[in-house]
């Protein structure tokens, strides 16, 4: 697991490792599997729904001193363009297609919406100005 922070403490726990920084971004690999990161993750555990558990990463990041990274949303739209490319051309997908998979929505529409979301931005960004 990664997570991408502004700002990250001198020092971090055995289970995480800073793999690259940059002037305004730091990338931490988490091994998820590391017994002392599965404690903090069963101490940090809330109910979100009932019969529902999980770890808000706001606890997470606040407990580990990180601040997280907030990149703006016309960057996420682009990295989930991108990943829905990536998730269109891959095999494992494209034999699920190959077996009859067949979705009430599919990639197309996926990448349909993120379009329409991304012109939003862009007019809203022409009006803004």
């Amino acid at each position: 697991m990664k997570l991408y922070a502004k700002t990250i403490p001198q020092t971090l726990p055995d289970w995480a490792t800073l793999v690259t920084k940059s002037a305004d971004l730091f990338e931490v690999e988490i091994n998820d599997e590391h017994p002392n990161f599965q404690s903090l993750l069963e101490e940090l555990a809330t109910e979100i729904e009932p019969g529902t558990f999980g770890v808000k990463a706001e606890d997470l990041c606040s407990r580990l001193g990180i601040e997280m990274s907030n990149p703006n949303l016309h960057q996420l739209v682009e990295q989930a363009q991108t990943l829905i490319s990536l998730i269109a051309a891959h095999p494992n997908y494209r034999q699920l297609l190959d077996l009859g998979y067949t979705p009430d929505l599919n990639i197309a529409d996926a990448q349909t919406a993120l379009t329409y979301l991304e012109w939003e931005l862009e007019r809203n960004r022409e009006t803004s100005v």
